[in-house]
């Protein structure tokens, strides 16, 4: 089965679109660590339905309750349990298309693979079930930040024909939450929005491109051959839903390059060994070389729409269907902090198997014996 994902730091997502919740149930995470429900909160806001004119307007609070895992405010190193109530499910938006699959969404696939699917909104093939995702994610950036000074950033970059010019480098996280979108140009944020609100009052809706930059990533992360950085990472981030494509640093634009113009020197600075460019994105072989990991993850345009469109019934009945409900014209505003969380549940998987053998410098306290 498909529902957990990573090794030391590991999560179990459940729960459906409109049952009575969705949570995640973290195990790995070491004892000790500060944690309380506003961390996660913090986050779940974040992605949350309803926060703006351009998402969907599905009324949920997402208000995240730890039930285990967590003893006077620190981790105490058992499974953790974070459960999220549906608060505002109306499964009678979608009783006209229960028996009919609905184009370019998992209706049919699933019902293929399994025999039975929840026709309501999408059951597990829901974007609601990345409330578990964010969930764990929060946490696993908490300890990020706070253990190994690592922080994931991640933002739009293109919605539809739109294209930010954005500096990677400099982005900052005030920046990204100032834009509805997530776009911190603002130039740029005005006319995406603009280009969202149009498909959306036209019934229709579109993609987009997100990027992340990822500062403070140590050496030596990764582990060839089948679990290499940038593997693990394609996979956390392409498992997320409307994903298309992801690519790497310089990505498939390097196709254009000799090896000569893509080829990263090497240079003694600050008295580290460090590359003079980063077109690899911070990784070399599937293992982190230190600079900052940058990565971009392509969504495609949501499936639910209000155009006719031709579909089947589940006797082979052609029909012509409408979408319902209440779905975003563009899930990139709140697709970036799940993907952040998938970025992040990689990394601090990969860090505690280091740890675990000792290869990297960086260690914090509480894995070198001097945290009584």
């Amino acid at each position: 089965m498909g529902d957990s994902f990573g090794h030391v730091f590991r999560i179990t997502t459940w729960g459906e679109s409109h049952g009575g919740g969705v949570g995640v149930v973290i195990d790995g995470c070491p004892a000790g660590i500060a944690l309380q429900e506003a961390d996660i909160q913090q986050e779940l806001d974040r992605r949350r339905p309803g926060q703006s004119r351009i998402t969907s307007q599905r009324k949920e609070t997402d208000t995240a309750h730890i039930l285990s895992g967590v003893f006077e405010g620190k981790t105490l190193g058992t499974a953790i349990s974070i459960m999220v109530q549906n608060e505002d499910a109306r499964t009678d938006d979608y009783l006209d298309i229960k028996d009919a699959y609905r184009p370019s969404h998992a209706d049919y696939t699933y019902e293929r693979k399994y025999g039975i699917r929840n026709w309501q909104g999408g059951g597990r093939a829901s974007a609601r079930e990345t409330v578990g995702r964010v969930a764990g994610g929060a946490v696993a950036g908490k300890l990020l930040r706070n253990e190994f000074g690592i922080h994931t950033l991640a933002y739009v970059i293109q919605i539809n024909e739109v294209h930010a010019e954005i500096d990677a480098g400099a982005v900052t996280a005030e920046a990204i939450e100032a834009s509805i979108v997530r776009c911190p140009d603002p130039d740029a944020s005005e006319r995406m929005i603009a280009r969202v609100e149009a498909a959306r009052k036209a019934g229709d809706s579109v993609g987009g491109i997100i990027q992340a930059t990822v500062r403070g990533v140590p050496a030596g992360l990764g582990e060839p051959v089948f679990d290499k950085l940038t593997a693990d990472l394609a996979k956390g981030v392409m498992s997320l839903p409307a994903t298309r494509g992801v690519e790497f640093g310089m990505g498939f634009s390097s196709v254009l390059l000799t090896g000569s113009q893509h080829n990263d020197p090497f240079e003694m600075r600050d008295g580290r060994i460090r590359t003079v460019t980063n077109k690899s994105g911070g990784i070399q072989g599937g293992i982190s070389n230190g600079e900052d990991v940058l990565l971009r993850v392509a969504f495609k345009p949501t499936a639910t729409i209000a155009h006719p469109q031709q579909t089947v019934t589940r006797e082979g009945k052609t029909i012509t269907l409408r979408g319902r409900g209440r779905h975003d014209p563009c899930v990139l505003p709140r697709a970036v902090p799940m993907v952040e969380a998938m970025i992040n549940l990689v990394l601090i998987d990969h860090l505690l198997r280091a740890v675990t053998r000792r290869e990297i410098e960086r260690l914090p306290k509480f894995f070198d014996g001097t945290m009584p």
